[in-house]
């Protein structure tokens, strides 16, 4: 890592990045990639992201609303963007890290009503502007970073942005060698036109001057590099010198994306306008993992079995990107290259023949989930990776159906279910956590499920001791009411079911894993591994997954 550069006074520095044009550009990707370089650089960096909705947390919307629901260590439930800001920086994102709308007026609202604005009229500006100011300014003296890099949720031209915009803006007023602000733009190439068009940019570039804001780079996002004619262009027209036109042509791995970056060496052009000395690139690990990615070649063929997949006519894998990230991670560190199948469980009720197309997988993983549609059909592919060897991993559902599955099957508790699928069900494998039993009925929703970091012991001599190689405890992320019943444990374990990590505090399940002289590999988990998972460094779970699919290749 390169030295360690201190400014003359010790101060953070704030760098707001906002989309132009349209939603899904990479905004995300772009503040993960600054991150990571400055990072490199010998930086400490701290990544907020603010979300323009009124819900308090990602929670409650649903997977194909908004993507993922990123778990931080700390429990909160916020932007799948935070799963990027971890993967490509390392730091942990903790509450603070995540700013809403929502959080931002009802913590105002408060005050108003406690009488903390001391008898003034509370008005939206500059009341909510300074909120979300004072939230960063936590960060501050929380994370004490040298940098804290500001992403803003939508679209520049947005209503919904206005406030967070002028809250950037006020920042910059007080502070203005403090503040920088990059534009994340998309150029598009139609096709019958055959050309690189910088209209849509030059108006999200003006779109932000009329917020009383000037970028001091714009990203460019398109499906080819840009060219002379295009930063000449748009430095004309959007005030700014062509060297801080910066392009970001398409990638075939988001990792590449701050060496991409990089080649228009742009960390030292921040470095350079908050006055600081310029450092000679340092992304020697970062470069390696990129290699890595490159010199994975041989397929590796992977079902993912759920219900959270589609979005109309289309496939949205940002339903589960932290589980789809950990599954390249862990490939690529096997030296392999992951092709990913996406199987509705729903195919599977409709056409019970269709579930022989499970046998050219190499590995089935079930991730996780909620409510009744689409359940017998994952039960279903969940019996064939049992009965015909195929490696299995289930994630917190994957796991609950698993062991409904194994009760069912081979226990012959044939009406074993899950509360949350039956209510009634006389043999309730799977139940409702005592203490959230109130939250139910009370429709008490709102971050109220076991969320966050808990502890894990394991069991020597199983599958999940061969991939931590510790007998824990182990820290992983959870998010889920139901548990393992743990009436009908021993009876699970006499026909071969091994409860290889428990939450010693209360006796929960934590890992199941199925006895190895009855299946090569086959575990589920009740926590979310796929959130600690790191290019370079995959979840070792994860890890074991794919050895396990490997090993099956090999013997075919």
């Amino acid at each position: 890592m390169a030295k360690k550069i201190l400014s003359k006074s010790k101060k953070t520095r704030y760098i707001f990045v906002i989309g132009g044009v349209m939603s899904s550009v990479g905004k995300g990707v772009t503040t993960s990639s600054i991150g990571r370089i400055l990072i490199s650089k010998g930086y400490k960096v701290a990544i907020v992201k603010c979300e323009m909705y009124i819900n308090i947390d990602a929670g409650t919307i649903r997977p194909t609303e908004h993507g993922e629901v990123f778990v931080g260590v700390d429990g909160i439930e916020a932007d799948q963007d935070l799963g990027n800001y971890e993967r490509f920086t390392g730091n942990l994102s903790k509450s603070e890290n995540y700013i809403t709308q929502g959080q931002i007026y009802l913590e105002v609202i408060r005050r108003e009503r406690n009488l903390e604005y001391g008898g003034e009229d509370v008005e939206v500006i500059p009341d909510i502007p300074n909120e979300i100011i004072r939230r960063l300014r936590i960060v501050e003296r929380k994370q004490n970073p040298d940098f804290i890099i500001v992403e803003i949720g939508g679209t520049v031209g947005e209503y919904q942005d206005l406030l967070f915009l002028e809250a950037a803006r006020m920042l910059h007023l007080r502070n203005p060698e403090l503040v920088q602000f990059v534009l994340v733009s998309y150029l598009p190439i139609p096709k019958t036109v055959g050309e690189m068009k910088t209209k849509p940019t030059q108006y999200a570039a003006r779109t932000l001057n009329s917020a009383g804001i000037e970028p001091d780079f714009i990203v460019c996002r398109s499906e080819f590099p840009l060219d002379k004619k295009r930063k000449d262009k748009l430095s004309l027209l959007c005030n700014l010198e062509p060297q801080d036109i910066i392009s970001a042509p398409d990638a075939n791995s988001i990792y590449e994306v701050p060496l991409i970056l990089e080649k228009d060496d742009f960390g030292n052009k921040i470095l350079k306008k908050f006055g600081l000395n310029r450092e000679l690139l340092d992304l020697k690990e970062w470069r390696k993992i990129v290699a890595k990615i490159k010199n994975s070649k041989k397929p590796l063929n992977i079902a993912l079995v759920g219900k959270y997949f589609s979005t109309g006519d289309y496939t949205l894998s940002d339903s589960y990107i932290s589980v789809v990230e950990s599954i390249k991670h862990a490939s690529w560190q096997n030296h392999r290259y992951p092709r990913l199948h996406w199987i509705n469980s729903e195919d599977f009720e409709r056409n019970p023949r269709s579930i022989t197309r499970l046998a050219k997988m190499d590995g089935i993983l079930v991730p996780g989930g909620f409510g009744k549609r689409g359940i017998e059909g994952i039960i279903m592919a969940i019996r064939y990776a049992r009965e015909n060897q195929i490696p299995y991993f289930g994630l917190c559902y994957g796991m609950q159906l698993a062991i409904i599955e194994f009760a069912r099957n081979v226990c012959k508790i044939k009406d074993a279910n899950s509360t949350e699928i039956n209510r009634d069900t006389k043999y309730p494998v799977i139940d409702v956590m005592k203490e959230q039993k109130k939250n139910l009925e009370e429709k008490n929703f709102g971050a109220t499920m076991r969320l966050g970091n808990y502890p894990a012991k394991i069991k020597k001599g199983t599958l999940a001791y061969a991939s931590y190689a510790s007998t824990g405890p182990v820290m992983e992320r959870h998010r889920h009411r139901y548990e393992v019943n743990n009436g009908f444990r021993s009876e699970l374990e006499k026909n071969g079911m091994v409860f290889s990590g428990i939450y010693t505090k209360k006796d929960l399940v934590e890992i199941a894993e199925l006895n190895k002289k009855i299946h090569p590999w086959f575990l589920g988990t009740q926590f979310h591994p796929e959130f600690n998972s790191r290019p370079g460094d995959p979840q070792p779970l994860f890890d074991g997954f794919v050895k396990a699919c490997i090993k099956r290749v090999s013997k075919s």
